[in-house]
């Protein structure tokens, strides 16, 4: 696939699971389409549009490493989402990260991932937590956010905080995973 047809096909209508799953199988075997991907992520946000980002979602757990060499332009992009179709998967994203880099210790990750990139995650799941954003992108958020704080020490009690005055609040996921969360952070003496 060339970097025009990937252009033609996530942009030709809506993609059906299908489709999505077949892009994301071809992407798996061209990594050098990743970056042409990850910019039409981005394009896609302005218009209402959200192929992309769903099959970016798809190839990421496939592939997490194939967003290494794209983290800087992944982490700046990221701050400026506006769409909730595209905000979910990315939040995604940003979950199975924090997951390679702090609980697997994903020697590549710790290798090529800043801390000022870390901080930039931090601060954009802190936004999508607290700001009005769909219960996934918030529960993707709060569990980055948990792992931040192996880093960032001020972190855990911010995101207890939080916790604790939204966790009554919203739909049984979100409250299942801050119920989940506090008790993780209670574990750690928070």
């Amino acid at each position: 696939m060339t970097k025009q047809q990937l252009h033609t096909a996530l942009n030709s209508g809506r993609l059906s699971k299908e489709k999505i799953n077949i892009l994301a199988a071809q992407l798996v075997t061209q990594p050098e389409l990743i970056e042409p991907l990850l910019s039409e992520v981005f394009e896609q946000d302005k218009s209402d549009s959200f192929n992309a980002s769903w099959v970016f979602d798809h190839v990421m757990r496939k592939k997490l490493i194939y967003l290494l060499p794209h983290f800087e332009k992944f982490t700046l992009g990221i701050q400026h989402l506006t769409s909730e179709s595209i905000i979910r998967p990315m939040a995604h994203t940003c979950e199975l990260s924090m997951e390679a880099y702090f609980k697997t210790k994903d020697k590549s990750f710790h290798e090529h991932v800043t801390s000022e990139q870390l901080e930039r995650i931090m601060t954009v799941c802190f936004d999508w937590l607290i700001g009005e954003h769909k219960v996934a992108a918030k529960v993707f958020a709060m569990t980055s956010l948990y792992y931040l704080g192996m880093k960032f020490d001020w972190v855990h009690p911010e995101l207890k905080l939080i916790l604790e005055q939204t966790a009554h609040e919203g739909t049984a996921g979100y409250k299942f995973r801050a119920g989940k969360t506090l008790a993780d952070l209670k574990k750690l003496g928070f």
